[in-house]
């Protein structure tokens, strides 16, 4: 295997980065609840990898981030989005700040997380998922919203669909030019 080291960095951040891509993502988050880490990597392994991304493997990447990303991320992201409106004295200049600074530091514990799942990447050789990689991406995305959601295929809303399948499509082009 090839030497993929940041492999996943670069390519999760580029595709977030990406039109349309960070609204997609923080629609599964706040719909289904998922870590939008673990949609950008199920994106890199179905799109760049060529790669199935199974119900093991994603427990596996779940087993290696989830405590970083429950005791770390979540709890920065929580306080940041609680000082948009409050409490008191927020919303003010000093707390936007502070804000700003919190959101600044969860972007720091989400390359962490990144960093992590580059080393799952580089440990993992799955089965070839097709030719068509936004294919591959959305069966791959579909794995995380469903695995972590625990909905039904049926309750995929078009709202939910329409969110994977921009993310898929980014990913899909990002992977026939990828970040160096």
């Amino acid at each position: 295997m090839d030497d993929d080291s940041g492999a996943v960095t670069r390519f999760a951040l580029a595709l977030y980065r990406s039109s349309n891509v960070s609204p997609a993502c923080l629609t599964l988050q706040d719909r289904l609840d998922v870590d939008v880490n673990l949609v950008l990597y199920a994106a890199f392994v179905g799109a760049v990898r060529a790669q199935v991304l199974t119900e093991a493997h994603l427990n596996s990447a779940r087993g290696v981030v989830d405590e970083w990303h429950r005791e770390v991320v979540r709890p920065l992201r929580s306080v940041r989005r609680r000082l948009k409106t409050g409490p008191s004295p927020a919303p003010s200049p000093a707390t936007m700040e502070l804000r700003r600074g919190l959101q600044r530091l969860e972007i720091k514990a989400e390359v962490v997380e990144l960093a992590e799942l580059d080393a799952v990447a580089a440990e993992h050789d799955g089965p070839h998922a097709g030719d068509d990689a936004s294919a591959r991406a959305t069966a791959a995305i579909t794995v995380v919203a469903l695995s972590i959601s625990g909905r039904p295929p049926a309750e995929l809303d078009a709202e939910i669909l329409e969110a994977v399948a921009v993310i898929a499509t980014a990913a899909a082009e990002l992977a026939n030019d990828p970040p160096a």
